[in-house]
């Protein structure tokens, strides 16, 4: 009787080191995600007054941790059921990735004045209208959220394929929490920086003060981190959208074996080039629907 007791310990144990390898593993292929939905909720939270960018980063949070309580249930049982859909899924995911990617690259090329403007009619607007922009900025962030959501969770699932049922509903569902957890815990930190910042500085005595001149390195850095963010998180979004297709297509996989240059310089012209296919497609038929 003991023996079985003890041995039910052992197996448990046993479980949670393959959960927790595994888990590692598919954190580890999410990372260039993490990347991109910390930069994107960094830029989400930020620009707003600062006793309401807390409010708002905890409706997204909200609505991001909804989003996986809808997604996870759905994947799991596609895993269950229909497994050959989750190739095609990941890879329509990693062409939306792509195009997300480029089209950021694009707006900073071609569309760096029309966002300097839109941010000074912010300042110009009433009460009920800031009220309007927060409501939609949420709104975007929650969509925005949902996507890349769908991917952390497909590309988790994606390392334990071969595992029974049980331990990928709790290796995924554990790096879905984690992501929220790990994503919005450091955006809050991030969006309340610039407070602190400016705490510290009302706090010391005089300007030449250990605690101004820290206040002063971190209301100074903030924009940067978040630019910084901004752009890690395209170029990851790029790699992570290549490693999709060069992981998944066949003919994609095959020729990148041939190139002579690193696999993830490979990864990011493939999901470069991907990504401006995209593009271009979805800016043509804007303009056929825009001239109809």
């Amino acid at each position: 009787m003991a023996s079985g007791f003890f041995a039910l310990f052992d197996d448990i144990a046993v479980l949670m080191d393959d959960v927790a390898a595994m888990s590692k593993i598919a954190t580890q292929k999410t990372a260039g995600i993490l990347a991109d939905d910390l930069a994107v909720n960094a830029d989400k939270a930020s620009g707003f007054v600062s006793d309401r960018e807390l409010p708002i980063l905890w409706k997204i949070t909200k609505g991001s941790l909804l989003n996986k309580l809808i997604i996870l249930p759905i994947v799991f049982l596609l895993s269950a059921f229909l497994p050959v859909a989750i190739v095609p899924i990941l890879i329509f995911g990693g062409l939306y990735l792509a195009y997300e990617g480029a089209e950021k690259i694009y707006e900073h090329f071609f569309h760096k004045k029309e966002d300097n403007n839109e941010n000074s009619l912010h300042a110009e607007m009433t009460v009920a209208q800031l009220a309007e922009y927060e409501k939609e900025k949420i709104k975007s962030a929650i969509i925005v959220d949902f996507i890349l959501s769908i991917e952390i969770v497909i590309i988790a699932l994606s390392t334990v394929t071969e595992e029974p049922l049980s331990k990928q509903i709790i290796v995924v569902s554990f790096v879905a929490l984690l992501a929220t957890v790990f994503v919005y815990g450091l955006v809050a930190l991030l969006v309340r920086m610039d407070d602190a910042g400016f705490s510290l500085i009302a706090r010391s005595k005089n300007k030449e003060s250990i605690l101004a001149k820290i206040g002063t390195i971190l209301v100074k850095t903030l924009p940067y981190i978040v630019r910084s963010l901004g752009v890690l998180g395209t170029i990851a979004m790029i790699m992570v959208a290549g490693g999709i297709f060069v992981h998944n297509i066949e003919y994609v996989h095959h020729f990148v074996e041939n190139l002579p240059i690193p696999s993830l310089v490979s990864e990011f012209i493939i999901g470069l080039l991907a990504g401006f296919v995209c593009l271009f497609f979805v800016k043509l038929v804007m303009k056929i629907i825009g001239k109809k």
